[in-house]
């Protein structure tokens, strides 16, 4: 009698985590386990810090406290509010709630405020992976894009290190695209109305939506519209009157990005030439010129169903123009469409050059924009003011070269913006 032979199948965990890539899976958390507990921006952590005890102890964020005796640290002084709608805010709360109340330590803490956007991280990579499977790459360049992501100088900085946010933006935001692809509408609109309370810089994708659902039953979009402004007012007003936060900073402040120029914006060179990056008068106007900008090309985006890949090639054109366009770009927000970009590279829609050019030129431009040293807060504060006091002194030179980095950083994002135009048709992988 032959003997009966029974296979298993193996678990979902082993299907997730084959064994050939546990390696780089435990590599990377090692990397940014070190790099979100030691490292967190000056500015950014102390705010996401304070903003996790005002909400944990039910007090307004967004009304500044003097929190020294808090935190037993001179760096808590002085200091301004949050500038995120509620959502980021509130999961500082809790984070605040399990990681610093029982220890009572700004390191454990800092690492805490990490761990969202470490997960963040490491979802993104298997999305990207899944995404570009189901696209028909081969398994082999799907597999270098994940490797890619997951140890990527540019996104590991922004994110881990230095406690931006950003990854977590595009994660939900590229997830709201494909689920827009499936029909799932409604999971749809509530994801991007997610991504937009975290941080408004998504806003484009709104058209990218109206555009993929234009012309078909007027219902779907209606419905699509109607879930994402009830989820932001949810998100974003909500808040403030169930907790009985003060709107009024907000209120007064509305147009606070649109009054400064600067960062990776060509307007930089309004800083280099009048050493202030406040606009005068009514040049804040210049500030919303990315409105009617992404408006207009949203009209001449293609319409109709072109897949999936055409759904993230509408929400790049639309997310760089807006970019391009501002006055005022932080280089971490460009985190947004690293994901994006790599999608299209890898599916050959766009050349490699334009790749790295995405996140190796806003690595630059951070070096001249002293963010480097301000990393340094959490472990050698004394240090990091020392290395501030010594950049300072070359604050024009910096100036100077910041504006040059910004250059070919415009060139490569209409650059992309005319691939994105040409519908190029995807080579083979």
């Amino acid at each position: 009698m032959t003997p009966s032979v029974q296979l298993t199948r193996p678990g979902p965990l082993r299907n997730l985590f084959p064994k050939e890539d546990r390696g780089y899976l435990l590599a990377s958390l090692l990397i940014q386990l070190v790099l979100g507990l030691l490292f967190g921006h000056v500015y950014d952590i102390r705010i996401f810090m304070a903003t996790g005890y005002l909400v944990a102890t039910g007090q307004d964020p967004y009304i500044p406290q003097n929190l020294t005796a808090i935190f037993h640290n001179s760096a808590f002084q002085g200091m301004t509010t949050i500038g995120y709608p509620p959502p980021w805010p509130l999961i500082l709360g809790l984070i605040y709630l399990v990681s610093f109340t029982p220890f009572h330590n700004l390191l454990i803490y800092n690492l805490a405020i990490k761990l969202p956007i470490i997960i963040a991280n490491f979802a993104l990579a298997y999305l990207v992976r899944t995404i570009l499977k189901d696209q028909g790459a081969n398994p082999a360049v799907a597999r270098k894009v994940w490797i890619f992501l997951l140890f990527n100088p540019f996104l590991l900085y922004f994110t881990t290190a230095w406690g931006q946010f950003d990854s977590l933006v595009a994660l939900i935001t590229l997830a709201a695209v494909v689920t827009l692809y499936k029909y799932h509408l409604v999971i749809s609109s509530i994801l991007l109305a997610l991504a937009i309370s975290l941080k408004p810089t998504p806003v484009p994708v709104v058209l990218v939506v109206m555009v993929f659902l234009w012309g078909r039953p007027w219902k779907k979009l209606f419905v699509y519209l109607l879930v994402l402004a009830v989820c932001l007012l949810l998100f974003c007003v909500a808040p403030f009157f169930l907790l009985g936060w003060d709107a009024t900073p907000i209120r007064q402040g509305w147009n606070a990005q649109f009054t400064v120029s600067g960062g990776m914006s060509l307007t930089t060179i309004y800083e280099l030439i009048n050493n202030t990056y406040l606009l005068p008068g009514n040049w804040w106007l210049l500030g919303i010129i990315w409105l009617p900008a992404i408006i207009l090309a949203a009209v001449f985006l293609p319409r109709g169903n072109n897949g999936l890949t055409g759904l993230i090639r509408n929400s790049l054109i639309l997310i760089l123009i807006f970019f391009l366009t501002r006055t005022w770009l932080s280089e971490q927000n460009v985190t947004l469409i690293l994901p994006l970009v790599l999608i299209l590279v890898a599916l050959g829609e766009m050349p490699a050059l334009l790749l790295t050019a995405t996140w190796v030129l806003p690595l630059i431009f951070t070096v001249f924009n002293t963010s480097p040293p301000q990393l340094l807060f959490p472990i050698l504060p004394d240090l990091m003011a020392k290395a501030l006091q010594w950049m300072d002194l070359y604050r024009f030179p910096r100036l100077v070269a910041r504006m040059v980095i910004v250059i070919p950083w415009q060139v490569a994002g209409w650059w992309m913006v005319k691939r994105g135009f040409r519908q190029t048709t995807p080579k083979p992988v």
